[in-house]
């Protein structure tokens, strides 16, 4: 998947990611931007991508593993 991104920076409250770790466990964490980042819940990750505002996705494919993205949003 080609991602381009932004050639302005992005002003945004919050970073939401979904990554695995190396057993391939996903993590969830809610980052504010040279605060802090907390690990949530996968229900909370859901809630924030269904319902808030998003400006901004960055789908992240793993090297060698076409099929498996991680994925940040911002909003």
């Amino acid at each position: 998947m080609k991602y381009i991104p932004s050639p302005i920076p992005l002003r945004y409250d919050y970073m939401f990611s979904a990554s695995s770790n190396k057993s391939g466990r996903m993590q969830y964490h809610r980052v504010k931007p040279g605060v802090s980042k907390l690990r949530i819940s996968r229900a909370e990750f859901i809630k924030a991508y269904n319902e808030s505002s998003i400006i901004a996705l960055n789908p992240i494919q793993l090297r060698g593993q076409q099929d498996v993205f991680q994925l940040e949003f911002y909003i």
